[in-house]
C-alpha cells in the first residue's frame, strides 16, 4: 500500500485523523479549492485556495465540484503524498493501479452528530445545504477498505486496526 484516502461527510473527523496521521509521519496531500477559507485553515496547509482562472493552468489527479466549489489532487501532490482526503467522486475517478495501492478510511459518522459540529463550526455554507449535499454525495458509496462509525474515536485506538491492513504503517 502507498496510499491512505480518508472520506467521509462534512465534520465526520477527516480532518482530526489526518493531523494525527501527519503527526505519524505520513505525507498530506493539500488540494486545491475554490472554497473560501474558513476560520483557522491555513494556505498551503489545510488547501491551496485558487481562483477559477487558476486551476486552469493546474494539471490535475482528480478533481470534483461539489457544493457549487470545484476541488481537485494536482498530479504533482498526488505523486509526492501517501495521505489524501477526498469525497467518494474523487475515489471513484482513481485509477485501478491506484485504487490497489490505496487503503480507504470511511468516516461514517451520525447525522445528528455531524449537523451539531457543523452548527458549532459557524461554516460559511449554509447546515442543511452542506448536509443534504453530502446525503446525495454519498447515496451509493461502498468502496472502502475500512470504516469508523464512533463520533469519539481516535486515531490512535483504530491504529492497531488500520496497521493489520496497511502494510506500510
Amino acid at each position: 500500500m502507498k496510499r491512505i484516502i480518508l472520506v467521509g461527510k462534512g465534520a465526520s473527523g477527516k480532518d482530526y485523523a489526518r493531523k494525527i496521521l501527519e503527526s505519524k509521519g505520513f505525507s498530506y496531500c493539500v488540494s486545491h479549492t475554490t472554497r473560501p477559507i474558513r476560520g483557522g485553515e491555513i494556505e498551503g496547509s489545510d488547501y491551496y485556495f485558487v481562483s477559477e482562472k487558476e486551476i486552469n493552468s493546474t494539471i490535475f489527479y482528480e478533481s470534483v465540484r461539489f457544493n457549487g466549489w470545484f476541488y481537485g489532487t494536482s498530479m504533482c501532490e498526488f505523486l509526492d503524498s501517501n495521505l489524501f482526503i477526498m469525497t467518494p467522486s474523487g475515489v471513484s475517478k482513481l485509477k485501478p493501479s491506484d485504487r490497489k495501492e490505496s487503503f480507504i478510511v470511511y468516516f461514517d459518522i451520525s447525522y445528528d452528530i455531524r449537523r451539531k459540529r457543523l452548527m458549532d463550526r459557524c461554516d460559511i455554507d449554509s447546515v442543511d445545504r452542506r448536509l443534504n449535499a453530502d446525503e446525495s454525495d454519498f447515496k451509493e458509496f461502498i468502496d472502502f477498505d475500512y470504516s469508523i462509525s464512533d463520533p469519539n474515536f481516535k486515531i490512535e485506538g483504530a491504529w492497531t486496526d488500520l496497521s493489520k491492513y496497511y502494510v506500510d504503517l
